[in-house]
């Protein structure tokens, strides 16, 4: 069959009924993007715990798509809604601290939002700080080199909007 021709590959929920969070050490992440004078600002929270600057994330949820899971944690972690990009910008590899001192090897599946509605109330706003960067600066401040790298060189045109 000619690839061409060819319909789209469809996101698929995924199934969550038999795993723990802690099994998939896979999560996915958001990241919102307004224009501002022709130019892409970048939004970062800053984590709960260490108060370090990142981007929403969080683990699959039982019947979601990674970029609907991507979106609900926008709204949670950061009190953004918008329009989710269907495909991956790309990933990046952290530790994830835990309760109980092991740290979790996380992979993070990035997919952007351009936002179109910030939120004063939102589920974690009394948790976190936000902060509108442009990409260089953004990049400046978070600690994973390639979410870092990701930042710098985002583009909203390749991303899809």
């Amino acid at each position: 069959m000619d690839s061409e021709n060819t319909a789209p590959t469809a996101h698929i929920p995924i199934d969550l009924s038999d795993a723990g969070k802690s099994d998939l050490r896979t999560q996915f992440a958001a990241l919102c993007y307004r224009m501002r004078r022709g130019k892409p600002e970048v939004l970062l929270i800053t984590s709960r715990g260490s108060g370090r600057w990142i981007v929403p994330k969080g683990w699959p949820m039982d019947g979601k798509t990674p970029m609907q899971s991507a979106e609900i944690e926008a709204w949670e972690e950061a009190g953004v809604r918008g329009r989710i990009h269907p495909r991956c910008l790309g990933l990046y590899y952290y530790h994830k601290s835990v309760p109980g001192g092991a740290d979790l090897p996380c992979v993070a599946m990035v997919y952007a939002l351009k936002v179109r509605e910030v939120a004063a109330d939102f589920p974690e706003a009394g948790q976190r700080k936000r902060k509108w960067l442009r990409p260089k600066k953004a990049a400046a401040l978070v600690d994973e080199p390639e979410l870092a790298h990701m930042i710098r060189k985002f583009d909203p045109a390749r991303a899809g909007g």
